[in-house]
């Protein structure tokens, strides 16, 4: 079965390499993806796979037939970057480039959902395609279908995705069960004083000077706050305020990110900042305003459907291109689909072969090795058979 997915993911490798060569040259942002929908679509329909738009512009797609259901995921969406590849099947809209590897995440689920169609009569089940709009974007499009009742409607056992990896070889697949990728909230910090001249500091209420403050303050909440053996981190990204050397201003805005792996730390730190903020704008005389974007929640993977699909990988492309990924405090609305069912998200290595770096996700010049796309759509077919064929 295993080696069969090779043969028919390579059957197809030109089609993969044309479809997403026209996604990736027409990419779309987060919720805004109405002609990838359309795309997607018409690729389902001559196929002759039932499907139907879900969460806006998202699309869902039913192989097979039974009781027995599993479900695969692609994200669609691209990013707010202005490409600089100089490939000729860049972007052609400016400033919205596919620097995620979602478009060879769309590709090869159009891929494995060719293969799967072509042996429906031997899936022994339904496989659900997902492909899912907005994973840049809170709430993430992962929330929204399950808040659409798609799993209550399909029921699937498992789920599977994959996200292409510039760290590692084209073609090598990495897993890792419990968590792989953090919680990942946004924090925004309002300081306001009361502005002077720079001369003449003690006539006002530095807002400068209190953030400036408050930022080593928060890392407290790392050094002092949290069990050390629960990975965390709070980064301030983003400082505004003031427009001139010699005047103190009124207000300074602050934004960063508070990533966690443990959802009791999480909760806790939300609490913490919330007293903490307006407390220590107090000593400088100033006042805060903190707001908190809960958003996605950690990414756990399933022991069991990890095991199940890197045995799939062992089995398929030997055990030289499988290895174990080392966690990340990246965020993936993925994590909303393992906190439903069993979930298993793989990273399939996308760095050309020749190059010992390459340039990294949300990079303009993002350009993962298309010949992995192969391996991911045989990964897919493969571990989708062996779900549905599980005892």
């Amino acid at each position: 079965m295993t080696s069969d997915s090779i043969v028919a993911a390579t059957s197809i490798a030109d089609t993969l390499i044309t479809t997403r060569r026209h996604i990736h040259a027409h990419p779309e942002l987060s919720f805004q993806e109405f002609e990838t929908n359309a795309y997607i679509r018409a690729r389902l329909t001559e196929l002759g796979i039932q499907h139907r738009t879900v969460a806006g512009t998202g699309v869902i797609g039913i192989i097979g037939s039974g009781e027995r259901c599993i479900a695969l995921r692609a994200d669609i969406d691209a990013l707010p970057i202005t490409e600089e590849t100089g490939l000729d099947f860049a972007s052609t809209r400016p400033g919205v480039m596919h620097a995620c590897g979602h478009d060879t995440h769309t590709t090869m689920l159009l891929g494995a959902a060719e293969i799967l169609k072509q042996q429906e009569t031997s899936l022994g089940g339904r496989v659900l395609l997902i492909f899912q709009p907005g994973e840049e974007k809170s709430p993430g499009g992962a929330s929204m279908i399950i808040d659409e009742g798609v799993f209550e409607e399909y029921a699937p056992s498992m789920i599977f995705g994959q996200h292409i990896d510039p760290d590692a070889p084209a073609g090598t697949l990495s897993f890792v069960a419990g968590p792989m990728m953090a919680a990942a909230d946004e924090i925004y910090i309002t300081i306001d004083g009361f502005g002077a001249h720079a001369a003449q500091p003690h006539k006002g209420k530095d807002p400068i000077y209190c953030a400036a403050g408050l930022i080593m303050h928060l890392q407290q909440l790392l050094v002092r706050q949290r069990n050390p053996l629960l990975p965390g981190v709070l980064t301030i990204a983003s400082i505004h305020g003031g427009t001139a050397t010699n005047i103190i201003p009124d207000r300074v805005e602050l934004k960063g990110t508070l990533r966690a792996f443990d959802q009791s730390w999480r909760e806790s730190a939300w609490s913490w900042l919330e007293h903490q903020v307006p407390a220590y704008a107090q000593l400088h005389g100033c006042t805060a305003t903190l707001s908190i974007v809960k958003g996605y929640p950690p990414l756990v993977n399933n022991t069991h459907a990890v095991d199940l699909a890197r045995s799939v990988a062992v089995d398929t492309f030997g055990p030289s291109r499988v290895a174990d990924f080392e966690p990340k405090m990246w965020a993936e609305d993925f994590s909303f689909y393992s906190h439903r069912i069993p979930a298993c998200f793989w990273m399939l290595g996308g760095r050309p072969q020749n190059l010992d770096s390459m340039p990294g996700l949300h990079h303009p010049r993002f350009a993962p090795d298309e010949s992995a796309m192969v391996t991911g759509c045989a990964q897919l077919v493969a571990v989708a058979k062996a779900a549905l064929h599980e005892a």
